[in-house]
């Protein structure tokens, strides 16, 4: 099983590279279910929960090549094999029920396994569930895998979702392209992955408006035909290079940045007394003082401070100048990195979705173990602060989310390396 082991203590400078947005290339690639007509998606991540959704995607039928090295994936679902998402492979990632949705639209049946993913909370089907049912759905739960059925076809409807949720969005949007009638999704995500999503559904021929913001529109067409589509940045991989300046100073320029992707997260930047500038190519990062300054965070659905960026914030303010509170609102179960880096000299303090976290002068070097996709990349950060070596184990977590980690920080002059044990 592979380890990572950093070195503390080395000043980071130069370019970072962002890839495109794993969550985004997830909603993205089960789209190819709703058209006979090639899909290629461009600045597509290399990694491996996009190998789990290709592997679901050819048991489906799909044909799915990647080139340029895996920035490219070319799809085509001519025609389906199967209706079924088996467990041994959907249980690998959460984003796997992706495909009911377009399989509902596109055969009007499905038999998807309840999903998988990082350990952070239940994250139930639930909402999915209501909001294909407001299509014409008829959907029920029996031995772990939800069956559906859309007798006669999908039809538009008035879906009000009780929460915002993204995956919920996504697959209601892709299944309304091919309803018949018109589809009103009240209270939708507001991500740039569901603003990406619809760009592409658009490209393929589908009507959409609305996307970004909490009311989409889609008038449901007979069928979808070819597209290229580029990927868009990835937010949260942005966001976590972004805060590398903070642990070790520095400065470091995270190429493809926007500040309209991340801008919650960056006015806790400046708080924390972090400056960010855009240029031609990205952001560009710095630490304005010896240390951060502590800052209060609560995650939010989009725009608010994204939860896939709170494990992140947490590793920094544990060195910065003051105490801060952070605010889980959107997963329970969410800082299982606490403990971990306590190990490393942290003084953290958990009371149910709360943390507060009294910074330290220094972190010191310790064996800590990954708990999720982003614990995983906090611990990475934590260890470049640290006084000695740092060993983070498990990390085969952080390859369903970040690629070619060690390769990217080393760049910029960290001292970070693989190793297997």
């Amino acid at each position: 099983m592979d380890s990572i082991i950093v070195r503390g203590g080395s000043e980071l400078r130069g370019q970072i590279p962002i890839a495109g947005a794993k969550n985004a290339c997830l909603a993205l690639m089960p789209a190819t279910l709703l058209s006979e007509e090639p899909l290629t998606l461009t600045n597509a991540p290399r990694l491996s929960d996009i190998r789990t959704m290709t592997q679901l995607l050819e048991s489906l039928g799909a044909e799915v090549s990647s080139m340029q090295g895996g920035k490219v994936i070319a799809m085509s679902t001519h025609d389906l094999a199967s209706t079924r998402a088996d467990y041994e492979i959907v249980r690998k990632m959460r984003a796997s029920n992706l495909v009911l949705g377009p399989l509902l639209a596109r055969a009007h049946e499905a038999e998807v396994s309840l999903p998988g993913g990082c350990a952070i909370g239940a994250r139930p089907m639930d909402i999915h569930i209501e909001a294909l049912t407001a299509l014409g759905a008829e959907i029920e739960l029996k031995d772990g895998y939800l069956h559906a059925l859309a007798r006669g076809g999908l039809r538009g409807g008035r879906v009000p979702l009780r929460f915002a949720s993204v995956g919920a969005t996504e697959n209601v949007l892709m299944a309304a392209t091919l309803a018949r009638g018109g589809t009103v999704i009240e209270n939708a995500a507001r991500e740039p992955e569901i603003v990406d999503l619809a760009r592409c559904l658009r490209a393929m021929g589908a009507q959409i408006e609305g996307e970004g913001t909490s009311t989409i529109e889609v008038q449901g067409v007979d069928r979808l035909g070819a597209a290229t589509h580029r990927v868009v940045t990835d937010r949260i991989e942005l966001g976590t290079y972004m805060l590398a300046p903070a642990f070790t100073g520095g400065e470091v320029e995270c190429l493809g940045g926007k500040l309209e992707l991340i801008g919650a997260f960056c006015e806790k930047l400046d708080a924390a007394g972090i400056d960010v500038t855009e240029t031609e190519a990205g952001l560009k990062v710095r630490l304005r003082g010896d240390r951060p300054r502590a800052v209060d965070v609560t995650t939010e659905p989009f725009p608010g401070f994204p939860t896939d960026l709170q494990a992140q914030m947490m590793a920094m303010l544990c060195t910065a100048q003051g105490t801060s509170r952070l605010e889980e609102k959107i997963f329970e179960n969410r800082f299982m990195h606490a403990p971990e880096l306590v190990r490393m000299g942290a003084r953290i303090d958990v009371q149910g979705g709360h943390a507060t976290v009294t910074g330290v002068d220094k972190l010191k070097g310790a064996r800590v173990m990954a708990t999720d996709l982003r614990a995983s990349v906090s611990l990475i950060l934590a260890g470049l602060a640290a006084e000695g070596e740092t060993m983070v184990s498990r990390v085969y977590h952080l390859d369903r989310g970040y690629e070619h980690v060690e390769e990217k920080l080393g760049a910029v002059g960290a001292k970070i390396e693989r190793v297997t044990e």
